[in-house]
C-alpha cells in the first residue's frame, strides 16, 4: 500500500475509538516484558501500536513495514507524539536484522497479506531471543457477518468510513486463515509452541521459541531503557 491509498488508510485507522484501542493493546502485549526489552512490529503501517508500545519509554520499539510510505508516515506520527521509535523499510520475508535481536515480535492485521508466510514465521522465529514470543493478531476468516458488523460498530466510524471499513473487512476475508489453517501453518515451523485463538471477527497466534538451557541460566531480568 503506497501512496495516496496509504495515507487514506492511515487516517481511517486513527478514527473513532482505534486510538483507544491501540493504548489497551499496547499495555496487553507489553505487560509481561522487563524493562529494556527489545520489540518489533512486522507491518506497523502508520505505526499507531508501535508508537503506543513505546510511549512509556521502556521498551526499544522497531517497526518494519514493505511500504515506504508507510515508513515516511509512521516516523512523522512518532516525532509528533514525541517518541522514540526506529521505523525501517524492509519485508518480513527477509529481515534486515541480525537473529536473537528481539524479545517480542508483533504482527497486526497484516499476516494475511504476506505472499510468503511460512519464510515469514522462519524469519519471526529467526529475530526474536530463546523463549521470546511471536504474537500475530488478524481477522478470523470463520467469522460471521454480524461479527464483522460488530466489530465495524465498535469502532465507531463516522457513516462513509463505516460502508468503507465493511467493504475492505469483506475483501480482506477472502485472504485470511482460518484457524485450522493457522494451526497447520505454525505446527510446520520452527517455534516450538503455538496457541491460536478466536474471538468474534478476531484470531490471535502466539509463537514461542524454544528457551535453551544456557538462556534460561543467563538471560538477564531487563536492562534500563536508553
Amino acid at each position: 500500500m503506497e501512496g495516496a491509498t496509504a495515507r487514506w488508510y492511515a487516517r481511517l485507522r486513527r478514527s473513532g475509538s482505534q486510538p483507544e484501542t491501540y493504548r489497551k493493546q499496547a499495555a496487553q502485549l507489553t505487560a509481561d516484558l522487563p524493562s529494556g526489552a527489545d520489540v518489533l512490529e512486522v507491518a506497523p503501517g502508520p505505526g499507531y501500536l508501535a508508537i503506543e508500545m513505546a510511549r512509556a519509554g521502556r521498551f526499544h520499539v522497531t517497526g518494519l513495514d514493505i511500504s515506504a510510505t508507510f515508513v515516511e508516515i509512521a516516523g512523522e506520527n512518532a516525532r509528533q507524539a514525541a517518541v522514540s521509535v526506529e521505523f525501517r523499510h524492509g519485508d518480513v520475508a527477509g529481515m534486515p536484522f541480525d537473529g536473537e535481536s528481539f524479545d517480542l515480535v508483533v504482527c497486526q492485521a497484516a499476516f494475511k497479506n504476506f505472499t510468503q508466510p511460512a519464510d515469514a514465521l522462519d524469519e519471526m522465529h529467526r529475530v526474536l531471543r530463546s523463549g521470546g514470543t511471536a504474537v500475530i493478531q488478524d481477522m478470523n476468516k470463520a467469522a460471521s457477518g454480524a461479527d464483522v458488523d460488530r466489530e465495524v460498530q465498535a469502532m465507531r466510524l463516522g457513516r462513509w468510513n463505516a460502508f468503507a471499513t465493511r467493504r475492505a473487512f469483506a475483501m480482506l476475508r477472502r485472504r485470511a486463515y482460518s484457524p485450522a489453517q493457522f494451526e497447520s501453518l505454525a505446527a510446520g515451523s520452527a517455534f516450538a509452541t503455538h496457541d491460536v485463538r478466536t474471538d468474534g471477527m478476531s484470531l490471535e497466534v502466539r509463537l514461542t521459541k524454544r528457551a535453551t538451557a544456557e538462556n534460561r541460566a543467563t538471560r538477564p531480568s531487563g536492562r534500563p531503557a536508553d
